[in-house]
């Protein structure tokens, strides 16, 4: 990505973080990038379009992510504590793209749904590691595509965590997410 594309990703995101997508103006977007309106036409013909490209790029920087920490021939545990550490990590430097991300997630718009179709290839990275810990008996037999999206909620929910209380060190968020998901609420 050039100079000006990625001032202009980062300037949507920041603008549809604060506005909300129906509240972000081009105007706005250029503004923020300190490009002008010409040039941003130029790279982007529509609002529609910048977000599509801030999905596609914010997802594919997690999907890049654990596909450098994540490995099948590592123990399951470490796979996904490694996706753990790197998702909210990864969400933790990037709050206004979790904001935009979270916030688009539902309804019917054609973005929204090219947003939850970007959002289930990701899960299905996921879904890889849950299958193999389940192979090597790391975790019980089950539905392997339902405990990708539990796990996902569950890094979805710890990055909520982390935004209200963050006084909070990634590795304590990282040590409950991995006790409770894996290990269960049971006293046992």
């Amino acid at each position: 990505m050039n100079k000006t594309k990625k001032g202009i990703f980062e300037a949507a995101i920041k603008i549809f973080s604060n506005n909300g997508y129906k509240g972000a103006t081009m105007d706005e977007i250029a503004l923020e990038a300190g490009v002008a309106k010409g040039t941003l036409y130029y790279h982007f013909k529509s609002k529609e379009e910048i977000f599509r490209f801030i999905i596609i790029e914010g997802i594919g920087v997690l999907t890049d992510e654990i596909s450098v920490v994540a490995n099948i021939d590592n123990n399951p545990e470490d796979n996904l504590r490694e996706i753990c550490i790197t998702q909210l990590t990864v969400l933790y430097r990037n709050k206004d793209f979790f904001k935009v991300l979270m916030s688009q997630l539902w309804g019917q718009e054609i973005r929204q749904i090219e947003l939850r179709e970007h959002l289930q290839k990701y899960i299905k990275n996921i879904e890889v590691y849950i299958k193999d810990a389940m192979d090597k008996g790391f975790i019980k037999n089950g539905d392997s595509y339902f405990i990708a999206y539990t796990f996902f909620g569950s890094l979805v929910s710890a990055a909520i965590y982390e935004l209200v209380n963050q006084d909070k060190e990634i590795d304590e968020v990282v040590n409950n997410l991995i006790e409770y998901t894996f290990h269960g609420l049971s006293a046992k």
